[in-house]
């Protein structure tokens, strides 16, 4: 008897998970080849550490700059030590221990310039394979007072509807509308298309 119970709770479960939409097929941007060779090109010299080391760079480990002009850099010579590209960045960690050691040490508020974003954002609330089910999503979130966009896009030779919201400027903006949409039962992802 329960043999034949756990066969019918599979087969169930097979059935229900063959039978549903997947949401959110196209998570990713896909990129062009050319795109992946520049990348790399771009990201051989990067030192994910550089901004650590700005401080008081003792020894002669090669110093990358990490500027859109600069790809590459030339490793600074045995024995010299090596100059920093960007100026001097806080070390929190450093001035906690000379805080501790020598007295309180007076927190400078550090400006930081406003970099434009170089990604557009738009939240994607679901991928299907039918228009149907696109608009039918599109149009419960237009009950909900919200303005979606039904996309066509082919993906490996089938075509898929995508429901996007946006485009956002900003990524906080997006983040919101995620949140907003999570908290409404609805599944959506946070797509970033470069402009």
């Amino acid at each position: 008897m329960g043999l034949v119970l756990g066969l019918g709770i599979a087969l169930a479960v097979a059935v229900y998970v063959t039978k549903v939409p997947v949401p959110l097929v196209d998570r990713g941007v896909q990129r062009p080849p050319s795109q992946d060779a520049v990348e790399a090109e771009r990201n051989r010299n990067w030192d994910p550490n550089a901004a650590l080391s700005g401080r008081a760079a003792t020894g002669s480990a090669p110093t990358a700059s990490t500027t859109p002009g600069n790809a590459t850099a030339a490793p600074a010579a045995p024995g010299t030590p090596a100059a920093p590209s960007t100026p001097a960045a806080p070390d929190p960690l450093g001035e906690l221990i000379q805080s501790r050691t020598q007295g309180v040490v007076p927190v400078v508020p550090v400006e930081v310039a406003s970099v434009p974003d170089p990604f557009l954002y738009f939240v994607q609330a679901g991928a299907f394979r039918s228009p149907g089910d696109a608009e039918a999503q599109r149009a419960r979130l237009a009950m909900l007072g919200m303005d979606a966009k039904v996309t066509e896009r082919e993906q490996a030779g089938q075509p898929i509807y995508r429901v996007r919201m946006g485009p956002f400027e900003q990524k906080s903006a997006a983040d919101e509308m995620v949140a907003s949409l999570s908290g409404r039962g609805f599944e959506a992802a946070l797509v970033r298309v470069q402009r």
